[in-house]
């Protein structure tokens, strides 16, 4: 490969591959024709690559060069890849030389005043296309944003459609991604289920999720307090010992995803409790088909989308926590998520049990979800409801039996 001279910049905070994929999530897991904007690109950067990396034919890219790099080196860079490449990837000099895309990148981290970060979005605003989503990545670390951070968070609570933690990066960042204009419901049939950094490999069919991570980095702790604080007592290996079964429970395996589209699949590994005809009137009015299925302590507890949607609602309802396996489980704390598909609304519930009471979902209002897709888990013992549309969708399932989250079929659209 041909070297590029080096490009004196001061230093700024690095993105790496595992951030870099984070950043890029969104353009890659379009599998329709795709458009992306790299704004602040390096010939060198790991965002370029990844970016690179998710090209499909009818995908087009442009780059426009960062603080790092210009665009002589990127076109350099491009020319290089060969030809399929720089049949799809465009340099511009200037940011206003570019189109409107489907996916916007910002390819430096964000840092600066919370004015800076508006500044910067209305800028981009003029280069999003209808539904259009802009990732960007700010440290975090306190201090090192001046303020971006914080009014990244605003933003997000206003039209942010997924945010991740970057552990495995120097220093950890967090990724925003923002839509400030309604995407189509229909995209969400072409999507691939998103790249999470919060699912954390171990093997090349298993992953942990953050939060088993962090439960067993915890645990871990104790156990070394334990052993200084007591060293010839041997109580150090109760939470020693403990960390190795608190991961497990957060395992976090891949899935097959069925490909027959008139397939609605699991929402979560368990027993099916019960498969009836209700009405709910804070879905719509008409029938609904339930689907319930309850997760005992030994089974995956990461839930997934059943089919592919739009968030279009989220709401938490209080009660009790009652045995999951009990009809009092109705009245439960529960967590709706609501989604709005080409054949109906329909609704996951995430209901708490009798161990369980933490809640985690991760598809905010305005979220594209594939089917499939992780959404969130629930800690220890617990269930979860699928409603369809019962005039819609036929069960295929009864109860007892046993189901594997987004990769067993329990209904079908007529």
């Amino acid at each position: 490969m041909t070297p590029y001279p080096a490009v004196s910049k001061a230093p700024i905070v690095g993105i790496g591959s595992t951030a870099a994929r984070a950043l890029t999530a969104e353009f890659a897991r379009h599998n329709a024709a795709t458009s992306a904007l790299v704004v602040g690109a390096d010939h060198a950067s790991p965002v370029v690559s990844a970016a690179i990396e998710a090209l499909l034919p009818g995908d087009s890219l442009t780059l426009v060069a960062g603080e790092r790099s210009t665009a002589e080196l990127l076109r350099e860079h491009i020319t290089v890849l060969g030809g399929w490449i720089a049949d799809r990837v465009k340099v511009v000099d200037a940011l206003d030389e570019a189109q409107p895309a489907d996916v916007v990148i910002v390819a430096e981290p964000v840092t600066g005043t919370a004015q800076d970060v508006r500044a910067q979005l209305d800028r981009l605003g003029k280069y999003l296309a209808d539904g259009a989503v802009v990732t960007l990545a700010t440290p975090a670390v306190p201090g090192r944003t001046g303020g971006a951070a914080a009014e990244l968070f605003r933003q997000g609570a206003l039209f942010g459609v997924g945010s991740d933690l970057v552990v495995r990066n120097s220093p950890p960042l967090r990724v925003h991604k923002l839509r400030f204009t309604q995407a189509d419901t229909r995209v969400a049939a072409t999507l691939a289920p998103a790249y999470r950094p919060s699912s954390v490999p171990v093997t090349r069919g298993m992953h942990i999720d953050s939060n088993g991570v962090a439960a067993a980095g915890i645990a871990l702790g104790l156990a070394a307090l334990a052993r200084t604080a007591r060293p010839k007592s041997k109580l150090w290996l109760l939470p020693a010992l403990a960390a190795g079964p608190v991961a497990a429970f957060f395992r976090d395996p891949e899935r097959d995803v069925p490909t027959d589209p008139a397939a609605v699949v699991a929402s979560a590994d368990g027993r099916v409790l019960s498969v009836e005809r209700m009405t709910d009137e804070r879905f719509g009015p008409g029938e609904f088909l339930r689907i319930a299925v309850f997760l005992s302590v030994l089974d995956v507890h990461v839930n997934r989308a059943p089919v592919a949607g739009r968030v279009t609602d989220y709401f938490v309802e209080d009660g009790g926590y009652a045995n999951a396996m009990t009809a009092a489980a109705e009245h439960n704390v529960a967590a709706y998520t609501v989604l709005d598909t080409d054949h109906g609304t329909v609704v996951v519930a995430q209901r708490t049990g009798l161990i369980a009471r933490r809640i985690v979902q991760r598809a905010p209002i305005g979220t594209l979800v594939a089917r499939g897709e992780r959404m969130g888990l629930i800690r220890f013992g617990s269930r979860t409801d699928v409603y369809l549309p019962a005039d819609r969708a036929d069960a295929l399932v009864a109860v007892n039996e046993k189901v594997i989250g987004g990769s067993s079929v329990i209904a079908r659209w007529r």
